[in-house]
């Protein structure tokens, strides 16, 4: 009976020994991790960054949110009301392409164009726009910027009847294509 009970007694001390290696692993892993000194990391639920030296991270936890990227309203306001910047762009782009789709080419491409500009107006104006932020403010105005501008120039410059004629561009064209 003693020769049955020692194979159980030094399992169980090997047992016992492996927690306590993987008990002091992960303390030690815990202490290093609170000992971060890499690079400035996204803010954590206090508001301060973790990490204190410009050095990028050996391993990538989280990514820091775009400036501006909370919420555009209460935090107990339903979702939609949360996130209204967004929801106000996708809606006039969607009513353009109904509008397009209706063959009202024209009003319907400019006001997928005039959305875009609002959503940089927005973008710029608000301190916060929800998903609306996607990069930082500047490249985010001047993507919004530049593509709602180049939709609406596009839309009024289209053939039959433009309203908008821009000179050079027949030149160019004519040593290009004619």
């Amino acid at each position: 009976m003693p020769a049955e009970g020692r194979p159980k007694d030094s399992e169980a001390r090997a047992g016992e020994a492996r927690g306590a290696q993987t008990a002091d692993a992960e303390s030690a892993l815990r202490d290093a991790e609170a000992a971060v000194c890499d690079a400035v990391s996204a803010p954590d639920a206090e508001g301060k960054p973790r990490r204190t030296t410009r050095r990028f991270p050996r391993i990538t936890r989280d990514t820091a949110r775009p400036e501006g990227g909370g919420r555009a309203a209460p935090g107990d306001a339903p979702a939609p009301a949360r996130q209204w910047p967004i929801l106000a762009v996708l809606s006039a782009v969607g009513l353009g392409l109904l509008l397009t789709a209706f063959d009202v080419f024209r009003f319907g491409t400019i006001l997928i164009g005039a959305a875009l500009l609002a959503g940089a107006v927005m973008r710029w104006m608000l301190p916060s726009v929800g998903m609306l932020a996607v990069r930082s403010r500047f490249t985010d105005m001047l993507t919004y910027g530049v593509l709602g501008g180049a939709i609406v120039l596009l839309a009024m410059m289209a053939q039959p009847n433009p309203w908008l004629e821009i000179p050079f561009l027949d030149d160019t064209l004519h040593f290009t294509v004619r």
